[in-house]
């Protein structure tokens, strides 16, 4: 069982909720100690004096900030705890966002929020699935440790999740950090179209288990081949880089591989044509109708297709095959289009903003790569409203 790595409250509003904070992860990778070659002898590091050589004690050590070459201001560790923020026992939720509108580079850490007693579990659960109806995550700050973190809140099926976030002035700025960057868009051609190929036919559902870090497997097998004794072979060579000029004959064989793997593998095939959504027409394979959704809002998509699949067993076995894509044409989005009903804004906030998207796609919505979420959500509103009025 795990222990909380740190114990308080959440608050939002005058609501309160003990809570436990736990690990979300653990680390696999293999360890080594560091050892003299040619020995058995561990090495140890040392706080040496870079002047004298000599070795210091821990309490001998004080902190210097370096405001000129060679000129320190100390301070002493007892003069940091006087002004350190404390051991915080609260986390303050101050505002409610979209998690698609805060960008990945600022997760860092990632903890799981337990109640701290039965007692406690039904105003948690009722927090949990508050955030999972309005879809938002949100933002609090806490200190552990004698440091104070921003963090975003969020709900998962059974759980709350709590992940710290990075301040603003912790990130950096692409423009001003990379020295290379595409000066323009990539614009509609041969060329992204097979590339939207390629990535529909790579695409499936996510299923972390099907994922291994195969690196440490081969350090754990470099580790048991040495230990017994056995030669060491060497690694596969880098792949090259892709010339421009070749692009189109490389997509053509990433595409080619791609549909000829999948159709190797009867698990992603099956899903491809019964549960996988259709990731151009926002679509599961049951006859063009929209997804299923639960009480929360979410996609019953998954379900679908694990019931499909069960279904598919119960007839003769066939050699699954993926058809050719046909080409995406203005015609067969605007029937899509057509086909569908607009929704009003709620049945429209259910959907993922890729969904919204696809479909801000279908209808020409001007702007449409621009907007977030809301955004897409009341431009596809209004184009519903017009379009019934035109039918009346």
């Amino acid at each position: 069982m795990a222990r909380a790595i740190w114990t308080g409250v959440i608050t939002f509003g005058l609501v309160t909720v003990p809570v436990g904070l736990y690990t979300a992860t653990q680390d696999h990778a293999v360890h080594f100690h560091q050892l003299q070659r040619g020995t058995s002898d561990r090495v140890r590091t040392k706080r040496v004096n870079e002047r004298t050589g000599d070795e210091v004690e821990f309490k001998d050590i004080v902190k210097g900030y370096e405001v000129d070459d060679g000129q320190y201001v100390v301070v002493e560790p007892d003069e940091l705890d006087e002004i350190a923020p404390g051991r915080s026992k609260t986390i303050d939720i101050s505002d409610f966002v979209d998690l698609d509108r805060i960008e990945p580079v600022y997760f860092d850490r990632t903890y799981y929020v337990a109640p701290r007693g039965k007692e406690y579990t039904e105003v948690y659960e009722l927090l949990r699935a508050a955030l999972a109806e309005a879809d938002k995550v949100g933002i609090a700050t806490f200190v552990m440790r004698n440091k104070q973190y921003l963090t975003a809140l969020r709900a998962e099926d059974s759980v709350l999740v709590l992940q710290t976030l990075h301040w603003a002035d912790e990130v950096r700025d692409p423009e001003q950090e990379l020295p290379e960057l595409p000066s323009s868009r990539a614009g509609r051609g041969k060329q992204m179209d097979m590339a939207l190929q390629l990535v529909d036919a790579l695409s499936t559902d996510w299923e972390p288990s099907r994922y291994r870090d195969t690196y440490q497997e081969k350090v754990r097998e470099l580790v048991r081949a040495k230990a017994e004794g056995e030669e060491i072979t060497g690694g596969e060579e880098p792949p090259q880089a892709t010339n421009v000029i070749d692009l189109m004959q490389v997509l053509e064989g990433s595409l080619e591989s791609a549909r000829s793997g999948r159709a190797g593998r009867p698990d992603r095939a099956d899903r491809a044509g019964n549960g996988k959504r259709d990731a151009r027409d926002g679509r599961d394979g049951r006859d063009g109708q929209e997804p299923a959704r639960d009480e929360s809002g979410k996609s019953g998509g998954r379900k679908a297709g694990r019931a499909a699949s069960g279904a598919k067993k119960k007839a003769p076995a066939k050699t699954p095959t993926r058809r050719q894509a046909p080409p995406r044409t203005a015609g067969a989005a605007s029937a899509r289009a057509r086909g569908r009903t607009p929704g009003t804004k709620s049945e429209l906030r259910k959907l993922s903003k890729a969904e919204l998207y696809e479909r801000a796609t279908e209808q020409n919505v001007p702007g449409r790569s621009k907007m977030s979420r809301d955004e897409l959500v009341d431009a596809l509103a209004r184009g519903g409203t017009r379009r019934k009025k035109s039918a009346a």
